[in-house]
């Protein structure tokens, strides 16, 4: 997509169970301090099987994952078939550059739903279990040896409403200076 085009929504999902890939729907309501209705990591404390075990107590700042479909047509070069939903995202997007954003970065989803960026998502080796080889498309390291994590970004709702494919996506970056993304 090009820049010229505005950024939206491509396509969102959720599951109530524990699976690694989530169904797409035709829309999903995000509520305010919690993440996604219905989703199994919705709620004010982790939700993730790998965090609870560390300390369920945790505040949850993984409520809502999203994904640039951009990722799916990179990884396509590789021989790899990606559609949304199938790496476990929220919301899939299209015409943003979600890794460039800074920590803090709110994203509103048409007139109502609101997420406050707080850091990348550290992909895991479920990725390789879903399609083998994966995972080394969506983790690299850069020319100076640093980690690139390429699998979407993690979110808090701030303020709650109904996500549908083809809503507007509105950045509104926090004061400078702006702290780079980091995994959550």
């Amino acid at each position: 997509m090009s820049t010229a085009q505005m950024a939206q929504v491509a396509a969102v999902s959720s599951n109530g169970v524990y699976s690694f890939t989530k169904p797409t729907r035709e829309s999903i309501t995000l509520l305010a301090g919690l993440g996604v209705e219905g989703d199994v990591h919705c709620g004010v404390t982790v939700k993730h099987r790998s965090r609870v075990a560390q300390d369920p107590t945790q505040p949850n700042l993984r409520q809502v994952h999203l994904i640039h479909r951009e990722l799916f047509d990179e990884v396509a070069g590789s021989g790899f078939s990606v559609e949304p939903g199938q790496l476990g995202e929220n919301v899939t997007t299209e015409g943003i550059d979600l890794l460039g954003l800074p920590t803090g970065a709110l994203l509103r989803f048409g007139e109502e739903a609101v997420v406050e960026v707080t850091g990348l998502r550290n992909p895991c080796l479920q990725i390789d279990a879903f399609q083998h080889g994966l995972l080394k498309e969506v983790v690299s390291r850069d020319e100076l040896g640093r980690l690139v994590r390429k699998a979407g970004i993690m979110g808090v709702v701030r303020q709650g409403g109904t996500i549908r494919p083809g809503d507007s996506i509105t950045v509104t970056l926090p004061p400078a200076p702006h702290t780079p993304l980091d995994r959550v």
